[in-house]
């Protein structure tokens, strides 16, 4: 569990009703489920018209990693890559077959049937980095589509605004209501900035930050990969690949 992105949400929203309660208004206000429907659904609606199915199943399947971040270990994939390597070197290429199947990531599976096959170390940057090319390219669309949700719920709270204001103008026969009417009618406004600006555009921004984590995990893979096909030295790939922890 990222415990941050809970700690932020947490502090944000404190921040709004505490502001709300010191300038002598109502919390209870702020809880409108007329415009929180409003607000999500048109928004998700506007989401799906943009976006291919799959780019928006897989825009709602990697909104967790916002919470609980997928596990990256590149020291275990160093010291993973550096046995593969010695075994290599020892044994020969051919040796690196009996260990595919206590392999679990489909990316350095692929990686050690390159090498199984004899394929050379530049065939297999190129061939790899056309995986991690694929493999981005549809989670970078899925992350714009949380950004693509940020800039939509404005709007369409602006609509729930005024959809609030229309039903308030209905019933100007009541004055002593107008006040207390327009308000709720305001809070779809609240709701759609809130949205887009401490959930939509941060989780967005969060995904893209773990893709490129997760992006460069995988040039580190394709480099030991090469290292291991041209027949480096152990230490040499591992003091290479060292190098790729920040």
């Amino acid at each position: 569990m990222d415990k941050l992105t809970l700690l932020g949400l947490v502090i944000g929203l404190t921040g709004i009703m505490s502001g709300q309660i010191l300038e002598g208004g109502d919390l209870s206000i702020l809880f409108q489920l007329a415009a929180f429907l409003i607000v999500l659904g048109g928004t998700l609606g506007a989401v799906m018209v943009q976006c291919p199915t799959k780019v928006f199943v897989t825009a709602i399947k990697m909104g967790r990693w916002a919470f609980v971040t997928p596990p990256i270990s590149s020291r275990e994939s160093i010291r993973h890559l550096v046995n593969l390597s010695a075994l290599a070197r020892k044994e020969g290429i051919l040796a690196l077959e009996g260990r595919m199947n206590m392999v679990s990531d489909p990316f350095l599976k692929k990686g050690i049937q390159l090498l199984v096959d004899g394929t050379s170390g530049e065939n297999i940057r190129e061939i790899l980095d056309v995986d991690i090319h694929s493999w981005e390219q549809l989670r970078w669309q899925s992350a714009r589509v949380w950004e693509a949700a940020a800039g939509y719920s404005p709007t369409i709270g602006i609509i729930g605004a005024v959809l609030g204001l229309m039903h308030v103008m209905q019933n100007l026969s009541e004055p002593s209501k107008l006040g207390s009417g327009i308000a709720v009618a305001f809070v779809a406004t609240i709701y759609g900035v809130a949205f887009a600006n401490l959930l939509f555009l941060p989780v967005a921004n969060k995904l893209k930050s773990i893709l490129m984590e997760q992006a460069h995990m995988q040039e580190m893979v394709v480099d030991g990969l090469v290292g291991i096909a041209n027949g480096d030295n152990p230490r040499m790939i591992e003091a290479r690949l060292q190098s790729y922890i920040i």
